[in-house]
Parts: structure tokens; C-alpha cells; sequence
């Protein structure tokens, strides 16, 4: 595989009811953000992009945090060997509790 190829990434099933929790209209946000975020470097530490010290439920080991005030959170792990990113939670933080899938999480 060709490094400038990028990582492949992918979607864990539960990821679909993660969206409906979240207005519609941020959908496409979503998307754009996770495929420039996530396709190249995805384990290079940034402002918005950091390794968990902890995992919430999903097994994740990193996290970016975008959109209007940094609201949304999308978890995921990096296989380095295959070239993968698991994205296996997308969630959104409204004031100081995180919901994922409509459903609040204890960070």
C-alpha cells in the first residue's frame, strides 16, 4: 500500500445510530471532517486530536474534536499494520456531558 494512498477507514455498524442522535444538518460536517482528519496521520498527535488515557465503552484509543464550539467527538482506533481506522463512536458535547447515540457516557 502507498502511503499517499491514505489509512482505509471504517465504520463500526453502531456508528449509523450515532448520527440519527445528532441534527441532520451537521451530517456532511461529520463526514468532511472525519476523511480530513482521519485519511492521512490519524495517530499524529494535534490540538484537536489526542490519544485517550482511558476508553469510554467502544475500546477506542483516540479522539478529534471539531464543529461549531468543538461539540462533536469522534472515537477511533488506528491499525497501522493494515492501514485502518476503526471509527467506532461519534458523539456530541453539550455543555460538560458527552452523549453518544443520544444516550449521555460518564468521561
Amino acid at each position: 500500500m502507498s502511503p499517499s494512498r491514505g489509512f482505509d477507514l471504517v465504520y463500526a455498524p453502531n456508528v449509523i445510530a450515532h448520527l440519527r442522535a445528532i441534527e441532520r444538518k451537521y451530517h456532511s460536517l461529520i463526514r468532511s471532517r472525519i476523511e480530513e482528519q482521519l485519511r492521512f496521520e490519524p495517530d499524529v498527535e494535534t490540538k484537536n486530536r489526542k490519544p485517550l488515557k482511558r476508553s469510554i465503552a467502544y475500546e477506542e484509543e483516540w479522539e478529534i474534536r471539531f464543529g461549531p464550539g468543538n461539540r462533536f467527538r469522534v472515537f477511533y482506533q488506528v491499525d497501522q499494520e493494515r492501514q485502518t481506522v476503526y471509527i467506532l463512536a461519534i458523539g456530541e458535547k453539550r455543555r460538560k456531558r458527552l452523549f453518544i447515540g443520544g444516550e449521555e457516557v460518564d468521561t
